[in-house]
Parts: C-alpha cells; sequence; structure tokens
C-alpha cells in the first residue's frame, strides 16, 4: 500500500469546505464545474460534484492550478471586492483549520478507534461542517493543547474532578441531575468531595483556558474551589468536541462542557442566557415527544436535564447533563451520528445498503415527521441539523429510529415570529441535513438520483395529508430554499447566532 500524503490530504479536506462557501456565496455557476466569482468576473473551475476539490483560476496562460494558500489569498481577494470591507482574522482562522486536520491526520492514523460503532461515528468527522470555511479551526491554539481531547484523533481521556463548596453552587434540574452529577464520582472511579463540598466535573482543556483567571484562581487559593484529581475511567469525546460520552450503561449519560474556543461560528460557551432558559426550553420539548410517543412514533428526545457550576464563574465552569443513548435508543437498534453518514467512513450503512431507495424511505420516514409535528403541535423548533440528529439502524443497517439533541438549539415559537421559525426549521432540516444526506446517497448509489427528492416531497406531503401543514404547500411551490451564509457571516464579524440566508434552487419544487 502506497503511503498517504497527508499534506495533500490536509489541503483536500480543507479546501473543500472552504469552495463549498465560496461557490454558493460569491459565485455564478457558468456549466461544466466553471463558476464566475461576484466580486471579480473571474473564472474558478472545479471537479464537479458534491465536494468540490482541484480548483483551478483562469488565466491568461489557461487554467492556473490553486494549491491550499492561494485558494485562501483569493476568496479573501474577492470577499474584500464583494462586500467592501477587510478581514485579517478569517484568513488566519482558515489556515488554523488546514493546520489542525493535518495534525488530525497525524494522530489518526497512530490511534486505536474505539469498539462502539456510536462513539465510531462521532469521531469520524474529519472534514466537519460541510459549508464552512473554517470548520476545525480551534482557536489558534497549538495542536499539543487540543489533540488530547480531539474526537477525530479517536481520543480518549479522564474528566478533572473539582471540589466546589456548596454555597458557591448554582444548579438547575432537581435531585435526579444532581445525583447523576454526583454518581460520576462512582461511575467514573474518581475521587470523592470532602464534607460541604459538591462535585464539580471539569474537562481538561476547559480547564487549561480558565483555571489561571483571577476569580478562578483566586477560589482555588481561598478553599472555595478544590483539585481533587481525575477520573480513573475515561470518558470520550462526541463530534461537537465539548461533548463526551459516559459509556456505562449505569450512567448513561453525556456530560456538556464550556470551551473558550471559537469552534465554527461561535465561541463555545455554555451561556448565561441559554442555561438561565433551558429547563423551560427542555420540558416543551419533552411534551412534545411525550405526545409522539403515546401516538408510537419512535422518535427521541436527549434531555438536558440539567446544569451545576460555580457562582463566581458561572460560565467558564459549567457543566450540563444530557440523558445518554440506552433509555431511549430501540432494542437491538445501534445510533449512529447523522454528520458522519453524509460525511461517510469505513463501514458506513448508508454505503453499504443493499436496497438504498428503501433505505431513504425509512430515514425519511423516521427523521422528517417528528420535526414537523413539533411545530405544528408543540410549537418547538428543533435544531435537526446533521450534528443533532442520531439515526438508529437495525442490524441489517435500515434505519428505525431518530434522536434528537441539544435544548440550546431550540426555538420555541411563543418567542418568534412564524416565518423566521419556518425558515430556521427548513435550513437545519432540508438544506444542512436532507441535501448532505442526499447527496452521501446518490454518490454512492447514483441509480437513486432521480427518486431522491421525490421521495422527500413524498414524505412532506403524507405528512401534510394526514395531520396537516400550511407551511408545508408554500415549501414545495417555493423556488429557493434558505442556505446560511456561514462564509459571509464570519467575513462581516456577525455575531455567532445571527443567521442571514441566500436562496438555493429547491428540489422540491415540481
Amino acid at each position: 500500500m502506497e503511503p498517504v500524503d497527508l499534506n495533500a490530504a490536509a489541503d483536500a479536506y480543507a479546501a473543500t469546505p472552504l469552495l463549498n462557501c465560496l461557490l454558493r456565496e460569491a459565485a455564478e455557476p457558468q456549466g461544466a464545474g466553471v463558476h464566475r466569482l461576484r466580486g471579480s468576473g473571474r473564472l474558478l473551475r472545479v471537479r464537479a460534484g458534491r465536494r468540490p476539490v482541484r480548483p483551478e483560476l483562469r488565466t491568461a496562460d489557461g487554467w492556473c492550478p490553486l494549491g491550499h494558500t492561494d485558494l485562501v489569498k483569493l476568496t479573501s481577494d474577492e470577499l474584500r471586492r464583494y462586500t467592501g470591507t477587510a478581514n485579517d482574522e478569517l484568513p488566519v482562522e482558515i489556515a488554523d483549520s488546514r493546520a489542525a486536520v493535518a495534525a488530525l491526520l497525524a494522530a489518526r492514523a497512530e490511534a486505536e478507534p474505539s469498539g462502539d460503532p456510536f462513539v465510531r461515528s462521532e469521531q469520524s468527522l474529519l472534514m466537519g461542517h460541510p459549508h464552512h470555511p473554517a470548520p476545525k479551526s480551534r482557536g489558534g491554539a497549538p495542536a499539543a493543547s487540543w489533540l488530547p481531547y480531539a474526537p477525530e484523533a479517536h481520543a480518549r481521556f479522564p474528566l478533572v474532578f473539582l471540589g466546589l463548596r456548596e454555597d458557591q453552587a448554582a444548579e438547575e434540574g432537581g435531585p435526579a441531575a444532581a445525583g447523576a452529577l454526583d454518581s460520576l464520582a462512582d461511575v467514573l472511579d474518581g475521587p470523592r468531595p470532602p464534607a460541604g463540598y459538591r462535585l464539580l466535573p471539569a474537562h481538561p482543556w476547559q480547564l487549561e483556558l480558565v483555571g489561571a483567571r483571577p476569580g478562578v484562581r483566586e477560589a482555588f487559593a481561598d478553599g472555595r474551589l478544590l483539585r481533587l484529581g481525575e477520573s480513573r475511567r475515561p470518558v470520550w469525546p462526541t463530534a461537537s468536541i465539548r461533548t463526551v460520552y459516559v459509556p456505562d450503561p449505569a450512567a448513561d449519560l453525556f456530560v456538556k462542557f464550556s470551551l473558550d474556543v471559537r469552534i465554527t461560528n461561535d465561541v463555545r460557551r455554555l451561556w448565561r442566557h441559554d442555561l438561565l432558559r433551558l429547563r423551560g426550553t427542555d420540558a416543551a420539548v419533552e411534551a412534545g415527544f411525550a405526545v409522539l410517543r403515546r401516538t408510537g412514533s419512535t422518535a427521541a428526545w436527549l434531555a438536558d436535564r440539567g446544569y451545576r457550576t460555580a457562582g463566581f464563574a458561572f460560565e467558564e465552569l459549567a457543566v450540563l447533563l444530557r440523558d445518554g443513548l440506552h433509555a431511549h435508543a430501540l432494542p437491538g437498534a445501534t445510533p449512529l451520528a447523522a454528520a458522519a453518514l453524509a460525511e461517510g467512513w469505513p463501514g458506513s450503512p448508508l454505503a453499504g445498503a443493499a436496497d438504498p431507495a428503501a433505505w431513504w424511505r425509512a430515514y425519511l420516514r423516521h427523521v422528517v415527521p417528528p420535526v414537523l409535528e413539533l411545530f405544528a403541535r408543540h410549537g418547538v423548533v428543533l435544531e435537526a441539523h446533521l450534528q443533532n440528529t442520531l439515526v438508529a439502524v437495525d442490524a441489517s443497517g435500515l434505519p428505525v429510529q431518530a434522536l434528537f439533541r441539544d435544548a440550546e438549539g431550540v426555538r420555541l415559537l411563543s418567542g418568534l415570529d412564524r416565518a423566521a421559525a419556518w425558515q430556521r426549521l427548513v435550513y437545519c432540516l432540508v438544506v444542512n441535513h436532507l441535501m448532505e444526506i442526499a447527496g452521501a446517497l446518490t454518490e454512492h448509489h447514483p441509480d437513486t438520483a432521480p427518486h431522491v427528492w421525490p421521495a422527500v416531497r413524498e414524505e412532506f406531503l403524507r405528512y401534510d395529508a394526514t395531520r396537516g401543514l400550511p407551511e408545508i404547500a408554500q415549501l414545495l411551490a417555493a423556488p429557493s430554499l434558505p442556505a446560511k451564509t456561514n462564509l459571509l457571516l464570519r467575513w462581516t464579524r456577525a455575531d455567532g447566532a445571527d443567521a442571514r440566508y441566500l436562496p438555493l434552487p429547491n428540489p422540491l419544487r415540481v
């Protein structure tokens, strides 16, 4: 077997999402893989397909291949011309993302993957968000600081256990959440806090980032916070990096932390305003899923049970508890990250589907109706994008259940304009999610291409006929769908929670 050229592989992984953004947000297709850039009018050619590669710029001497560095320079120049604004930060962020991919590829080659199919799916995302200019950026930190905690490098690691003086604790979720947090000392075989203190787990990277800050440093010095030591058993980081999986069935938990690092569009903190609304949002979602279960749906919600933190470092030291898989997955079914199905990994049931058309119909039947029902009957807008959706498959690889997660991304209709809420739902479910899975399916099974979007349309029509939702008719007749402009958002330094959309041709329209 020939050795892998890690630099070439890193360039390819990093160039594809950047090209996706540039071509979608700042170019016009001309046919045959050629695009006219809106800023300058120059022509850029790529190998056509779901994942554009091998960019070439038209010059007086013909088509000139662009390496990753040249592509970043071209992108920066085009965005300056197109928007009339400059940005010296984003090119550095894009370069950091590419360097991170190279470090991940090298580390992954030496690492042992988990034997758990779910963990393998969560840790398979070497490219990451397919329409973000810097999906693997780690805030410019040196690789040595974050590689030990990187899911893409098949990492597993112990948590750091802190003791938080009881009068300094802030928490929500009631006795069940508090008990589950306290039980981590037993489940992960870690040190227990002394009398008068509560257990506060910490992500090692999180603690490295905030441990020297004045408020935290002073709390260690005066005894409000104690370093108890590490757990003896490890946890597995999932695709979101700051959320870890506790695989012990006795615990059945995910644990989510703050990280003061910009990853994609936001600094990944557990923000105070999100934590304070967490239980209300989660309760609304749980109520909707409870009704779904009573009507025979297998869809499940991984509830965010509660949080614990220190009053003097509310966001920096926050830890959130999320339901695990065992209490929700159907017996014998294997949950997998939907984002991994889109990106692909060895053994993916999407790639190996014996009847891809039946596989796709099953996928749609389990993923689409719960999202529509929560919106139509319960006023809940799930953030049903690829990373927040798990799809459980049976022994043959056929989808049998959808599981959704992340109350932080949920919106309630009571606090939103209905049209804006529907736009958010369509972007997350159709553009971010179904378009990517459909693209992967047709890439592996080209004969399914003529049937993929008619099947999606049929699923929406079936829901409308049986349950009724007026927005569906509008969606199916609309000339375009909303596509989030992640490149322009980052170039213009928009708020991480902001969302601006551009029109994308609607494949559901006939």
